[in-house]
């Protein structure tokens, strides 16, 4: 977790990568800056001093921008060198901090990309139900996070797994947050870009598990329920599990709500065995 200083900081290059994405951009464009920033973030994994040059806050940030510009010019596009001289100029807490902060900004763009194309609400669509098969997948799971696996192996049983059947945007987030070695879960790294999707629309997202489908108008008396309750936009993702019996489960964040027939059903089982 990010402390203050971070959180100032990211706050601050989320602000200027917006600026340089500009409304001009193509989604393929964008795509295409998400990977190569990507890869700086990797680069930056991968070199302990270069990570730790760019990320020391005793140094001029006028001179970590400039010393960055020089290492990329010409190997990325101008776009990404913005993007990297703006995050090298905050003061992070940490140095991974900044590298954390460039792999966001490529799931940034990404969702840029998406919402360019008109197709944001499917990729978190996709994203949710992805993460609910991994619910029930836990060999699937432990291969995707498995570190001594080589990354080409378990980003090529990603894709056989859901390739043909995702958007490519959708694709591109989950084969980066499988190879990148700075997310340890693939399941907490959905959670954290389904968070990301939200924020672009200034929402919460809230993953609802029920029995059986819900309703148009069932979705809907939800949503203004949860609206009124947390006092901000709520974006409903649903799922069906049988095992919850009845009633829903509904996760915001890191809180729970459960009111599943199966959460009483467990309650009162250790009423009566109390």
């Amino acid at each position: 977790m990010m402390r203050s200083a971070s959180r100032e900081a990211l706050a601050q290059l989320e602000q200027r990568q917006r600026a340089v994405l500009g409304d001009d951009a193509s989604a393929e464009a964008l795509t295409s800056l998400a990977a190569e920033l990507y890869s700086v973030a990797d680069l930056l994994v991968a070199q302990p001093r270069l990570r730790r040059t760019l990320g020391d806050p005793a140094t001029q940030p006028q001179r970590r921008a400039d010393f960055v510009g020089q290492i990329l010019s010409g190997r990325v596009s101008p776009a990404a060198v913005e993007v990297t001289k703006a995050a090298v100029s905050q003061r992070w807490s940490s140095p991974w901090d900044l590298t954390d902060s460039l792999e966001r900004a490529g799931d940034d763009t990404l969702f840029a990309a998406a919402q360019r194309q008109g197709l944001l609400d499917e990729v978190e669509d996709e994203l949710f139900r992805f993460e609910r098969i991994l619910g029930t997948q836990s060999q699937l799971t432990t291969l995707l996070d498995e570190a001594s696996v080589p990354v080409q192996r378990r980003t090529d049983l990603l894709r056989g797994v859901i390739g043909a059947k995702v958007q490519p945007i959708t694709l591109a987030l989950l084969t980066h947050a499988v190879a990148s070695q700075r997310k340890r879960s693939i399941t907490l790294a959905i959670d954290d870009l389904l968070d990301s999707a939200a924020a672009r629309r200034e929402r919460s997202v809230a993953r609802v598990i029920s029995a059986a489908p819900l309703t148009d108008e069932q979705q809907s008396r939800l949503t203004a329920a949860l609206t009124a309750m947390y006092g901000r936009a709520i974006s409903i993702r649903a799922a069906v599990d049988p095992n919850v019996r009845g009633g829903l489960v509904v996760h915001v964040g890191d809180e729970v709500i459960d009111g599943s027939v199966a959460a009483r059903l467990a309650q009162a089982r250790i009423t009566l065995a109390g």
